[in-house]
């Protein structure tokens, strides 16, 4: 299954943990049909694949995954393991409940609707603009998961997400230069963990796998020795070569230069020279 950079970068993904269910309108609502419908068979066979990627996560999310209508890359998707008697639920809606109980997305838990039925399986999507960014199969008494309950699932980037929502989570959404929302999986950012008192230093992940990278802001010297391949600076001069990359959040600005050992941020009061985080390290 692939969980993307917020859920597998070193030290950003201490920060978000899986949140409760959300205040807000009803998980199942009538909603307006799509012009186009998922036409595709409600059943796929997975396929567990070794990687943690996009190739994983199509493979692995079988018909969910074929009804998203993602802008970029589907984002996470999987399969339900076994369940006991009495978790599943006794209609599709309550299979859906039960989704959200076993599994545990910090996904939206409001607003979804009935996409497709068959006669033991149901498509519920929850839309952004008529488009499907959550989709969740349900079914019925399958091998060892008695009752209704989840079969696949699969979303699209938390940027494709409603504000209302990611807005609420410890994750950032950064915008590019246009103003539009950048998937995390390009750039993303948070505050650190409490439980390693890391609260007071602030991450900033760009890419993802082996390419990825993350940096640190500590202007509190809360993060042990040795995690920062060089100290952080929180007052320089802008480097002659350095290049606005157009991500934006709040009135943070990300630079740029071939010294990948540090990222510039600009705020309105200056400089920072944030420091790249050292390979293998995170809060445990």
């Amino acid at each position: 299954m692939r969980a993307g950079l917020v859920a597998t970068a070193v030290l950003v993904a201490t920060a978000v943990v899986a949140c409760g269910a959300d205040e807000g309108p009803h998980l199942v609502v009538t909603g307006t049909p799509p012009a186009v419908p998922y036409g595709g068979p409600l059943h796929v066979p997975v396929r567990h694949v070794d990687d943690d990627g996009v190739r994983a996560a199509r493979a692995e999310s079988g018909a969910a995954g074929r009804a998203l209508e993602c802008d970029g890359e589907i984002y996470s998707g999987g399969s339900s393991g076994p369940w006991s008697k009495g978790d599943g639920g006794a209609t599709p809606q309550g299979g859906l409940e039960a989704y959200f109980d076993i599994e545990q997305p910090d996904l939206p838990q409001y607003g979804y609707r009935v996409e497709r039925k068959d006669a033991d399986r149901v498509l519920y999507s929850f839309d952004v603009g008529g488009r499907t960014k959550v989709a969740v199969v349900v079914a019925k008494d399958q091998k060892g998961r008695p009752g209704w309950g989840p079969e696949t699932s699969a979303s699209c980037d938390p940027a494709e997400l409603p504000a209302s929502f990611t807005d609420t989570r410890p994750y950032e959404i950064w915008t590019g230069r246009g103003g539009e929302r950048v998937p995390v999986t390009e750039v993303t950012g948070g505050v650190g963990p409490a439980h390693c008192d890391w609260q007071k230093a602030h991450f900033l992940s760009l890419g993802e796998g082996r390419d990825g990278r993350t940096y640190a802001r500590d202007p509190d010297g809360v993060l042990p020795d040795g995690m920062l391949t060089v100290p952080y600076d929180g007052d320089v001069r802008m480097p002659a070569d350095a290049h606005d990359t157009g991500y934006r959040y709040h009135d943070r600005r990300l630079w740029l230069t071939g010294d990948p050992s540090r990222a510039y941020v600009r705020t309105s009061h200056g400089v920072e020279a944030w420091a790249r985080v050292k390979d293998g390290y995170g809060c445990k």
